[in-house]
């Protein structure tokens, strides 16, 4: 991090907090705090929906995640689309037209208050957890790399974001990601244009993606119907789908983006335009990490890109141990390098040299190896051995030039806010709304319920905060919070197609049909996914939203069925 690194950071987020503070001050009812007086365009409404999701696990773990495993991962977002469609035409006119703050609001319409509640908790245990993970993410890998005190990374990213947030409400949110989303894919753009810059001048794009190609990298689509193989069409289809769903369509702090829009048609916009967008930009990124791949076939690769890690073996007893798997890896790598230039060389007169890929494919798996020998050496010292979310940060920090680290810094950063900004937003209004304005009893004014949503966006923030400095870095960042997704989103969802299209079925059906089901995920999550090494679960987590909706739906048919005669 040299000055200039330094100030375009600074300069980069302080100008994103003062100007969402300055832009969005002076919210007096709560119409305007919360859905930020119905004011957003279509197109304001598309990118703050895509700005919440992409928070800065997107751009530090998928990267990562393609490094290793390829660009499988894409499949994940397949049923996005299908879902945003789903949405719009079902979703967003019935929350237009009953005028609610929440999306639990509806189900209280629908079914009664014990029903909204038990929504709004899942929705606010599942979020907080959410919230804690979007500040934790950047900060303990920030920590890692540039030797910064975790706990003031995560105060200082939290209280940036509060002060914003608790000034302005939704249309901070709104405003403010607009930047951050400029500043992120410019971030991006330029960090892809410079890797394949960095390639030596014999590889070409279309070179690049046939090294790649030959190490499994660029295998996107996967047909099989294996339950346990986490990401496949499949699954991106029925679980992805059901997800998104639940994500996008009963998610506050998704809903919240578009109820703030204009009209109908302009949240249908907003949706349609995240919906065409989020497939390819996930792409994007994910190839980014399997350039990031290719790169390292000619440059020098750790063992493990965890520095933390790193630096504890070489103080220990394995220290000569590690040592001699790093000077073997460099062997391997010296031979890899000038094998794979000489493919890329055959490449560029149309020779498609089978012997030569199968030396490279047998060098990748000696280096599979090695690390994995590595990763044994530092679980036997207790340190975390996966480096997935390391590996694109790394890159940064040791090939970027001078200003392009402290844009890309920024990027992570601005990621997290905007993502923290959303939920803690959106915890704030489903706390005030579904929870203390529903259950107190005097009538309060619209000023007070603004200064009770800033007291619980500051309350939130102050949690979030709480909970990101007691986190624990796992195998994946992304895959933590979709796990963490899955094991509530399918109940939530569950609740919400009984609603719109099971109107035969009353409230204490759907609620203790939620209720079972949710007690049932969480035993299926535990045996069948917990319990087990990652990736080698007997299910994979995406079908935990698929499986909640359908048990959700399923036992309040029963319970409706079969106590009828004593239901209202």
């Amino acid at each position: 991090m040299q000055t200039l690194d330094w100030f375009i950071l600074i300069f980069t987020l302080l100008f994103i907090v003062v100007y969402g503070a300055w832009k969005t001050k002076g919210s007096e009812n709560v119409k305007d705090y919360i859905l930020g007086n119905n004011e957003a365009k279509w197109w304001t409404i598309g990118i703050s929906v895509m700005a919440t999701q992409a928070s800065a696990i997107t751009f530090l773990s998928t990267p990562g995640q393609a490094f290793h495993d390829g660009m499988g991962f894409v499949q994940f977002y397949f049923g996005l689309p299908i879902a945003m469609v789903i949405i719009c035409i079902f979703f967003i006119p019935i929350y237009h037209k009953l005028n609610v703050y929440t999306a639990y609001e509806f189900l209280e319409k629908r079914f009664d208050l014990k029903t909204r509640s038990l929504a709004a908790i899942l929705f606010l245990i599942q979020r907080g957890l959410a919230a804690g993970i979007t500040i934790y993410a950047p900060a303990i890998i920030l920590s890692s790399i540039l030797g910064w005190n975790l706990n003031w990374l995560n105060f200082i990213i939290g209280v940036l974001v509060i002060i914003y947030t608790v000034s302005g409400g939704t249309k901070a949110v709104n405003v403010t990601q607009k930047q951050q989303m400029f500043i992120i894919m410019l971030g991006m753009f330029i960090a892809f244009y410079l890797i394949l810059s960095y390639l030596p001048e014999e590889v070409s794009f279309s070179n690049a993606l046939q090294i790649a190609g030959v190490n499994e990298k660029m295998n996107i689509l996967d047909f099989s119907v294996n339950p346990n193989s986490r990401y496949t069409f499949w699954s991106g289809i029925t679980g992805g789908l059901f997800l998104a769903l639940s994500y996008f369509g009963t998610d506050q702090s998704q809903v919240q983006r578009y109820l703030s829009g204009k009209s109908v048609r302009e949240s249908q916009l907003g949706l349609i335009f995240n919906g065409f967008l989020k497939v390819p930009m996930q792409f994007f990124i994910l190839l980014t990490g399997v350039m990031v791949f290719v790169f390292f076939q000619f440059n020098k690769v750790p063992l493990n890109f965890n520095p933390t890690s790193q630096i504890a073996v070489e103080k220990s007893i394995h220290a000569e141990e590690y040592k001699a798997l790093q000077n073997e890896l460099e062997e391997i790598h010296e031979e890899k390098k000038i094998i794979t230039l000489t493919y890329a060389k055959q490449l560029n007169i149309d020779v498609d040299n089978a012997a030569l890929r199968k030396r490279m494919i047998g060098l990748y798996e000696k280096e599979k190896l090695l690390k994995e020998e590595a990763k044994v050496i530092i679980k036997n010292l207790n340190q975390e051995s996966n480096d997935k979310d390391y590996v694109f940060i790394h890159f940064i920090l040791n090939y970027l030039p001078t200003g392009l680290v402290g844009l890309l810094l920024a990027v992570i950063l601005s990621a997290a806010m905007s993502s923290t900004a959303s939920e803690l937003n959106a915890l704030s209004s489903t706390t005030v709304i579904d929870i203390y304005k529903r259950n107190i009893k005097s009538e309060k004014s619209d000023k007070h319920f603004v200064i009770a949503s800033k007291f619980f966006t500051l309350l939130w923030g102050a949690i979030a905060i709480l909970f990101a400095c007691f986190g624990t870095l796992v195998e994946n960042l992304i895959q933590l919070v979709n796990i963490i997704g899955s094991v509530f989103y399918g109940t939530i969802l569950g609740i919400f197609l009984v609603a719109f299209f099971l109107k035969f079925i009353r409230g204490n059906a759907i609620f203790y049909g939620g209720v079972i089901s949710q007690l049932i995920i969480f035993v299926i999550y535990y045996q069948c996914i917990h319990i087990y090494p990652s990736g080698k679960e007997i299910l994979g987590y995406l079908w935990l939203n698929a499986i909640g909706a359908a048990l959700t739906i399923g036992l309040s048919f029963l319970i409706q069925v079969f106590t009828k005669p004593k239901l209202n």
